[in-house]
């Protein structure tokens, strides 16, 4: 698996912990995780303070939102 996605979370979001569980399975298998915080950008604090955890895409820009579960990962990266 050699496919990026971008995390897009914040510190102390209990909920973004709940998606990295679920994506650590896709880590060990060599998916690339980025880690953003929202607050490091106004425009993702903007289009993501309600809705992260968001899972991105780098290849093709498509999101997945939360709740997600590991089917449902797996799906999307097909």
């Amino acid at each position: 698996m050699s496919l990026q996605c971008e995390l897009f979370g914040t510190l102390g979001c209990y909920l973004c912990e709940d998606a990295g569980q679920v994506l650590q399975p896709f880590v060990n298998q060599g998916l690339v995780v980025e880690l953003l915080d929202i607050v490091d950008s106004p425009d993702w604090l903007e289009r993501y303070a309600l809705s992260i955890p968001v899972l991105r895409r780098v290849d093709n820009g498509h999101e997945l939102q939360w709740p997600f579960t590991a089917e449902d990962v797996q799906q999307w990266l097909t």
